[in-house]
């Protein structure tokens, strides 16, 4: 071969060798964890994953052809959370999806490396997640759906909605430690509304029962249920002892009050999960979830169940139903 040729020929190989590497980059399938906090026959936990698997697929990953995304279902039970945390890191999976403050912190012990996008989080720059907004740092991002902020809002619409309420027994969990910031808010508000607020931890049904049956006959009493896997988990239960003893409660997510609970003030989780699916597919096309700014709610809604409000034998005022996104007759 003439020396010309040679060089022509190796360097046209050269040429294509990154163009090769990048195709079989682009080529191969991207493995995806994600961990959720519910059982897997909760049907808000499928709506999430859902939401996220439709708008990673019209982003073009395709499930069997160029991504396989694996589910864990915790469903609250803490040494499950450990467990598969453990089995993302070790295969490993390229980004590992989050659903709770509780589920994120774990995941952070086990990887400084893997890029991790949590969504339905509570204030991380507070729980030490991340070191702002704008850059988180390491190697975390995602979407919070709660500013602690927001708890004096909880005690402010329930007590406009049952003025006669002088009494707040706040529902947490005592392993979930940025309950303890929802706490303090809750009681700055309540001072200011000379609401006396005491808190009950409880991390299962029968606590849940105990602290909830306590309530009755208490008219001037109220609940407030925090954010968290346990009250998530067994929210039929806290519905259905609510309503048997009945105490006025507001919730945090707005399945609550379509299952029954009186009143709601959040956000629409479901919509932060195409979002969480589009960082993910930025983080599977190169960019680092470090330099992905963390993103937080900034539209809130108020749902009340007026046909809950009628069982209680509470006149909610014209001027907070007025208010009202969504009133369930």
């Amino acid at each position: 071969m003439r020396r010309r040729a040679f060089i022509t020929l190796l360097g046209g190989a050269a040429a294509a060798w990154p163009l090769a590497a990048r195709a079989q980059q682009r080529d191969r399938v991207r493995r995806v964890g994600v961990i959720m906090n519910y059982t897997e026959s909760d049907p808000e936990g499928q709506a999430r994953c859902s939401a996220l698997r439709q708008r990673l697929h019209e982003l073009g990953w395709v499930e069997g052809s160029n991504i396989q995304i694996e589910v864990r279902w915790v469903g609250g039970k803490t040494d499950r959370m450990q467990t598969y945390a453990t089995e993302f890191v070790r295969l490993p999976s390229e980004v590992i999806v989050v659903n709770s403050t509780p589920l994120l912190a774990v995941v952070k012990q086990l990887t400084r490396t893997i890029p991790i996008v949590f969504a339905q989080v509570a204030d991380p720059i507070a729980s030490g997640f991340a070191s702002s907004y704008a850059r988180p740092g390491e190697n975390i991002t995602g979407f919070t759906d709660f500013d602690v902020s927001i708890a004096g809002k909880w005690i402010e619409v329930l007590k406009e909605a049952a003025p006669f309420i002088n009494r707040v027994t706040v529902l947490r969990d005592p392993k979930q430690t940025n309950h303890d910031a929802f706490l303090r808010v809750i009681e700055t508000t309540g001072d200011s509304l000379k609401v006396q607020v005491s808190a009950a931890g409880v991390s299962d049904r029968a606590g849940i029962e105990q602290t909830i049956s306590a309530l009755a006959g208490q008219m001037d009493r109220g609940l407030a249920v925090l954010p968290g896997p346990v009250n998530n988990t067994l929210r039929e239960s806290i519905i259905q002892l609510v309503a048997r003893y009945h105490v006025p409660a507001i919730y945090p997510f707005r399945y609550y009050a379509r299952d029954g609970g009186l009143l709601y003030y959040g956000i629409d989780q479901v919509d932060q999960w195409p979002k969480a699916a589009g960082y993910v597919d930025r983080i599977l096309k190169g960019e680092k979830p470090n330099e992905l700014p963390l993103q937080a709610p900034t539209k809130f809604e108020l749902i009340i169940n007026l046909k809950t409000a009628k069982a209680l034998g509470i006149e909610i005022p014209p001027t907070l139903l007025a208010r009202a996104d969504e009133v369930i007759e």
